[in-house]
């Protein structure tokens, strides 16, 4: 699992039968603190995330599919939970 932040989405005219309804956002790894790490990854949104939020993702193929409610997805990564605030202590 790693924290993102979505920074644009996919229009997809056709896609996969299993993608229908779900929209395809294009996620910015971060770093606790906010800062990108890596490249950014195109993930099924499961939970309604929206362009600046910061969000959940899983990026396993069978944690994507069982997180869009369908098995044999073709997923690699699926938006499972957006973040309303972090903490931590050092």
């Amino acid at each position: 699992m790693l924290l993102g932040r979505v920074v644009g989405s996919v229009v997809a005219t056709q896609k996969h039968e299993k993608f229908e309804a779900k929209a395809l956002l294009m996620v910015q790894p971060v770093s606790l603190d906010g800062k990108d790490e890596g490249e950014p990854l195109l993930a099924v949104d499961t939970v309604g995330a929206g362009a600046g939020e910061t969000v959940l993702v899983v990026i396993e193929g069978r944690s994507a599919s069982q997180a869009m409610g369908k098995t044999q997805a073709p997923a690699n990564a699926a938006i499972t939970g957006i973040v309303d605030h972090i903490e931590w202590e050092l």
